[in-house]
């Protein structure tokens, strides 16, 4: 039993429950609530926050007046609106639009473009807090993070805070596609309405945009990455200009997918060779006419070559090859490429885990400045569990961008409960030892490591149109912590969560102190009853939901579970040391050393290795026996969590506590289901007895492969119709 868990039990049989009934919610204002503080922390904070003081306009500060307006009125349970400078006024602007802040000459040099200074000062013989930044969207984050202090009762009397972003690029990638569907979309239907636009502009793409730029987000890709050439038309490029009116105020660029082949789909050329001088000019025809439409467009992203999308190795050229005449069109505007690593050809026998470095690392130092190479955190794809992409690390020369997963694709879809900052913590602190010790992903993607000026870090984005936004309401932890820890990635999984937990549900320590370790141990728990010991990429075909170790009939080998968990009389495991596949080579000498031989960490150990069953672990288990001490440790975990939020039910609304509620009891369900199928397909290997007190499962390895779910949610639209059997769009600019 987890430590966290047994403290948190201790916790709640001490406290008492709450005895005033706590307000209905149904998750739509996601960290952004406000509602009034009690009676004590109101008396405390009301003199702190008399007034808002905001010299200038501009959409950006406009916005963050509003906000705090919004904030403070609703959390203070009173009015607080603009004025003059009185004692508690809370002053905000950059040097440039406030005489007042320009009069203090507060250190805001070392705070970059969009860093803020939230400062206890004097104006006028009166004290003030003031808001500034060298901006006016650092004066919005600013007056985000102020209110986040009196949400989460922190202390506001004597501050002196600078806050920078670490990353200069903090994008979320919607894989919507136009059509209203969302590919691996668990939250509804996509929240942009694109019949619609630019006539109507629904009320809801503000509020997403402010909950973005309240946790630092400043840029989104609109659109799937197997994308749809008609994003590129000039009626879709309308309604982009449209919405890219309402996200400016909030600081965010807007970014899209776009297909490789364009230049045949929509310019109608007979290539999309890069190489092809009327392929180049077709690009920076286009481009030179979506930034006369919007001025502040951020760019492409460009998924090429990967599962059956074109790309330029189509015609003889290299990746760099198909980002440069991209990024030559972008760079006189500013713009900027991020161009996905994911790529694997079924025509290529290797290590579908090695193929990605095979042909990005001999390209280090061809691409352009504004190129991104868009990497996934693992090498195969999203799983709950993975050793770091070897690529990070492996291109100095190189702009790296992480791409991370906040739909859960792998990880229960709607439903499952795993708080995701634990493994993109886990990730960026991972040590590549590119440069020796300490040489961290977060140094690779921040820059530092090589010294490179630009740096990225990309989320595949959880929101739908779902009244909570993201289908289940801790999945809204996930948004949130991506923000928090793109531009601060210092901050632990732990801070970020009893941050959150504060802002969206309560503030109360006893709930505070049992739903964060809930939350942290919740990624752990889904890797012991998904994928234990480094098995991976074992999920049911095509829509990925549930279990499905022995698939082997899809078309392409490296997609079939089979593939990876290579189960057979010998024992588990994929042998990727350099008697297998040699991928271990692929990483620095160390970490090779390491995953190739014996004092390998059992988490990577299937992942790098095939195991004999009986094979004696570190525990002193046989691995057979280990395998299912952690499937059912997983399942323990679930169980525990769900008795930790039966007792925090005098604490939360009904609404939000009841669907919770229900959705733990389904992630129990169907982490049993996992156990029992996998152990079920394995043992058909191990021919191995079950440990004591460890039950068989219930039914027949038949059962649970007949199991068959042909509308799980999220899966590709694989019935869409082609491109090029609808009408050519218009092309003009």
């Amino acid at each position: 039993m987890s430590r966290f868990f047994i403290a948190a039990v201790l916790l709640l049989l001490a406290v008492p429950a709450l005895t005033m009934p706590v307000r209905a919610e149904d998750g739509y204002d996601l960290w952004l609530r406000y509602r009034p503080l009690e009676a004590s922390a109101q008396t405390r904070y009301r003199p702190l926050a008399t007034g808002i003081v905001s010299e200038g306009a501009s959409p950006s500060l406009n916005a963050a007046k509003a906000e705090l307006t919004r904030g403070l009125s609703g959390l203070l349970g009173k009015p607080v609106v603009a004025g003059a400078v009185t004692g508690g006024a809370v002053v905000i602007g950059t040097p440039a639009s406030s005489p007042l802040v320009a009069g203090l000459k507060l250190p805001l040099n070392g705070l970059g473009q969009e860093g803020y200074l939230i400062r206890s000062a004097s104006l006028a013989g009166h004290p003030v807090t003031v808001i500034a930044a060298g901006s006016d969207i650092g004066v919005l984050y600013g007056s985000f993070a102020f209110l986040r202090l009196i949400q989460t009762r922190q202390p506001v009397s004597h501050l002196d805070i600078a806050s920078a972003q670490r990353l200069k690029l903090r994008l979320l990638n919607h894989w919507d596609n136009l059509d209203g569907t969302i590919e691996r979309g668990y939250a509804g239907h996509s929240i942009f309405d694109w019949h619609k636009m630019p006539d109507y502009m629904d009320p809801r793409l503000a509020v997403m945009a402010r909950a973005d730029a309240s946790v630092g987000i400043n840029g989104i890709s609109l659109n799937n990455v197997s994308a749809d050439p008609w994003i590129l038309s000039s009626l879709y490029i309308d309604k982009i200009a449209a919405l890219a009116d309402v996200l400016r105020p909030y600081g965010i660029r807007i970014y899209v997918a776009a297909k490789f082949s364009a230049p045949v789909e929509l310019g109608k050329l007979k290539s999309a060779d890069p190489n092809d001088p009327q392929v180049q000019a077709w690009w920076k025809k286009e481009v030179d006419g979506i930034y006369r439409r919007i001025p502040d467009f951020g760019g492409f992203v460009v998924k090429a070559n990967s599962e059956g999308q074109p790309g330029p190795r189509d015609y003889g050229r290299s990746q760099a090859d198909g980002a440069n005449v991209i990024a030559d069109a972008l760079a006189p505007h500013g713009g900027t490429v991020f161009w996905r690593a994911f790529v694997y050809s079924e025509k290529d026998p290797t290590d579908r885990a090695k193929q990605a470095y095979n042909e990005f690392k001999p390209l280090d130092g061809k691409f352009r400045d504004n190129v991104f190479v868009q990497t996934k955190n693992g090498a195969i794809d999203f799983q709950p569990r993975e050793p770091v992409h070897p690529l990070f690390g492996a291109m100095p020369k190189t702009n790296m961008a992480m791409e991370v997963q906040l739909t859960k694709e792998y990880l229960g879809q709607a439903t499952h409960l795993v708080y995701l900052p634990v493994l993109w913590k886990e990730v960026l602190d991972w040590d590549t030892q590119a440069r020796g010790q300490g040489s961290t992903v977060a140094k690779v993607i921040d820059g530092s490591l090589e010294g490179h000026d630009q740096s990225a870090m990309v989320g595949v984005s959880n929101v739908g149109d779902d009244r909570n936004w993201t289908g289940s309401h801790f999945a809204q932890a996930d948004w949130y912590g991506f923000g928090r820890l793109t531009w601060d990635m210092n901050l632990t999984p732990q801070q970020i969560a009893r941050e959150w937990v504060g802002l969206t549900f309560s503030n109360n320590p006893a709930f505070a102190n049992a739903v964060v370790p809930m939350m942290i141990v919740s990624r752990e728990a889904v890797v012991d009853y998904m994928t234990p010991l480094g098995l991976h990429h074992m999920f049911a075909s095509h829509h990925h939901y549930g279990p499905g170790p022995w698939v082997d009939d899809m078309s392409r080998p490296d997609q079939n579970p089979v593939y990876f968990n290579r189960a057979n009389a010998k024992g588990v495991g994929f042998d990727r040391t350099p008697s297998g596949s040699d991928a271990t080579s692929q990483y620095a000498p160390p970490l090779a050393k390491l995953f190739a031989g014996p004092d390998i960490p059992d988490r990577y150990l299937l992942w790098f290795q095939h195991i004999a069953w009986d094979h004696k672990m570190k525990s002193g288990h046989s691995l057979w026996d280990e395998l299912i001490i952690h499937y059912d440790t997983g399942i323990a975990t679930v169980g525990q969590m769900r008795r930790t939020w039966e007792a925090m039910k005098p604490y939360v609304d009904k609404e939000r506590w009841s669907q919770q509620a229900a959705f733990l009891a389904i992630q129990q369900k169907e982490a049993q289901w996992w156990r029992d199928a996998c152990l079920a397909y394995f043992q058909t290997f191990s021919h191995m007895p079950f440990p004591a007190g460890h039950a068989p499962p219930p039914r027949d390895l038949a059962y649970y492969k007949a199991l068959y779910y042909p509308y799980a949610p999220g899966a590709p639209n694989a019935t869409a119709a082609p491109f090029h059997n609808t009408p050519k769009p218009p092309t003009e600019q």
